[in-house]
């Protein structure tokens, strides 16, 4: 299981294989997503923490990339982080989720994507629960419950 090193190595030397790749023209994503859903996933915004009541569902399913659909967390690694934003201690898959350095508003943080279609989700970061002691700070918008 990734710990912080580990996100932070991939982050800095690369990310793994992804396990497929799908990749659109901005029109065809505009086609296929929400407004929203597009200024998140497409141009790094970020939700309104506590927008959304995925936050607070606790219901056994898979959450996928609001993108591509690519299966990205389980609910069992799901919890309340009392940030405003749904939050995994750990992705489904290994090489499903990309890890890049992200210096902007003058912080220091390490940006998650999908790994298969590139969509922006959210943050990690290094205070999360055991195992992985890791918080993926997902945005909803980037993510479908099924």
């Amino acid at each position: 299981m990734l710990n912080w090193q580990g996100v932070i190595d991939r982050s800095r030397q690369g990310n793994l294989a992804p396990p497929s790749k799908l990749e659109l023209s901005d029109h065809q994503w505009r086609e296929r997503l929400s407004e929203s859903a597009y200024h998140v996933l497409r141009q790094q915004g970020t939700e309104r923490p506590f927008s959304s009541n995925l936050c607070q569902s606790f219901e056994t399913g898979v959450y996928q990339c609001g993108g591509c659909s690519t299966p990205l967390f389980e609910s069992t690694t799901k919890f309340d982080s009392g940030t405003g934003w749904p939050s995994f201690h750990a992705p489904l898959k290994d090489n499903v989720i990309a890890y890049h350095a992200d210096h902007s508003h003058g912080m220091v943080r390490v940006e998650v994507t999908c790994n298969v279609c590139d969509s922006h989700l959210g943050h990690v970061f290094p205070d999360g629960p055991e195992p992985s002691g890791l918080r993926y700070c997902i945005n909803a918008l980037a993510l479908t419950k099924v």
